[in-house]
């Protein structure tokens, strides 16, 4: 905003003048409702002279009280600013050898008074709102600060909760510098509560590091144990036992919990070199294997051929003897890659299992215990659908269709039963 305008100095001081007289003897006085007073003199002046002299000071006076009212209603400049200025200006109103309205000039630096009072309320109440708000995001502060050193160290994030209270401190210093002022009582008692929640935090971050410095050390040298176990078997031969050894150590290294971030990358490193370079070695010998038992799958894939054809068994003691025979080239055939081996094996086994199924209905239909026992069935159930035809019989003469129903379905059920019996008295060739 731009400073107010300074009252201008006029040069035609006849109002203020008219205000006084000058006697005889060149002495100048000032008229007040009081009575005139003695202003003074101006020696070798005309007596117009000498009112204009005086009549200047005056209007200069005015001219000051005027611009102290213009400073005044200017929002930035401060009440105690313009109460000091109007202390000086009422000092050299009451000193001053003047011409002019002095009743005016009284009343002007009045109006002053009263405008700087009231303008020191609007102050004084904009400064305890003021207060009140700055309280309010003291508490703000002191708040987060405390539900931070409050929270369960399992939920703390370390480095963003650390890096939070920094900021708060921050923030909490910009306050203390703003224009904005607490009582002491209050900012004494905030500080308190802020310090402890941030001595609380950090006394809890100390703990939880010295904690998981000990848990790194620990787990540091056992990963270096398991280092050392590792390289030893690096150049292991014993392939399976040493492919277990591998994981029983893999087990044992995820157990084994993280040291710092540096031994953990330098010591997995360490493991994991030592580990890829036995499996290397065991794939490198896996893989001639591999390249020498497809020789064995053509061989078996030439047998497996010979097996299918034996089905279906139409003679089966021949099945059995060529079966035989091609079992004893499958074991000398040796393996086959890994890839292959489920594939191979289940297709033989399906051929012997259909083999065994032939020679266990044979047996089954041979059995003479178990032929009588199906003939008894047979027997039974024809008198049993005999007996229920008669059922039938006599139900259809008495017209009741529920016995009818009732009939044909128990009818139904024992001739489906006596089907099955008599298929299997064939399969005895019965």
């Amino acid at each position: 905003m731009a400073p107010p305008a300074v009252p201008a100095i006029t040069t035609d001081h006849s109002a203020s003048a008219a205000f006084g007289r000058v006697d005889e003897n060149g002495t100048v006085f000032v008229r007040t409702k009081e009575g005139e007073k003695e202003v003074g003199s101006y020696p070798g002046a005309t007596p117009e002279e000498a009112l204009t002299y005086f009549a200047r000071k005056y209007d200069e006076l005015f001219a000051s009280a005027v611009l102290l009212e213009q400073r005044l209603s200017q929002p930035e400049v401060p009440s105690k600013d313009v109460a000091e200025a109007l202390k000086v200006l009422n000092g050299q109103v009451n000193e001053a050898a003047v011409v002019g309205d002095l009743e005016a000039l009284a009343t002007k630096l009045d109006e002053i008074q009263s405008n700087v009072a009231a303008k020191r309320t609007v102050e004084q109440q904009h400064r305890a709102e003021a207060r009140v708000a700055a309280t309010a995001e003291r508490e703000r502060l002191v708040a987060e600060a405390e539900s931070i050193a409050d929270q369960p160290e399992s939920r703390i994030q370390w480095k963003q909760s650390g890096a939070r209270m920094r900021e708060l401190l921050d923030e909490w210093k910009a306050h203390q510098r703003s224009a904005t002022r607490l009582d002491r009582d209050t900012e004494t008692k905030l500080w308190q509560r802020f310090s402890a929640a941030r001595n609380r935090f950090d006394k809890a971050r100390r703990t939880h590091f010295a904690g998981l410095d000990a848990a790194h050390a620990d787990a540091k040298g056992a990963k270096q144990r398991l280092v050392a176990e590792a390289e030893k078997l690096a150049t292991s031969t014993d392939w399976a036992a040493t492919a277990s050894a591998f994981k029983r150590l893999m087990d044992d290294w995820r157990r084994a919990g993280r040291a710092s971030r540096t031994d953990d990358d330098q010591l997995w490193a360490r493991f994991k070199a030592a580990q890829d370079s036995f499996f290397a070695a065991k794939d490198a010998v896996v893989a001639a294997e591999e390249e020498q038992y497809r020789g064995n799958l053509a061989v078996k894939e030439e047998l497996l051929v010979e097996a299918e054809a034996l089905l279906p068994v139409t003679d089966l003691e021949r099945a059995k003897a060529q079966l035989r025979a091609i079992q004893d080239k499958w074991d000398a055939a040796g393996k086959v890659p890994r890839a292959d081996m489920d594939r191979i094996e289940k297709a033989m086994r399906r051929v012997e299992q259909t083999v065994r199924d032939a020679e266990e209905r044979k047996w089954r239909s041979t059995n003479p215990e178990a032929a009588a026992r199906a003939q008894g069935m047979v027997e039974q159930l024809e008198r049993a659908v005999a007996d229920l035809r008669d059922d039938l019989a006599k139900a259809e003469a008495t017209g009741n269709a529920a016995k009818v129903r009732k009939a044909k379905d128990a009818l139904e059920a024992r001739q489906a039963w006596l089907d099955q019996a008599r298929a299997g008295v064939r399969e005895f060739g019965g």
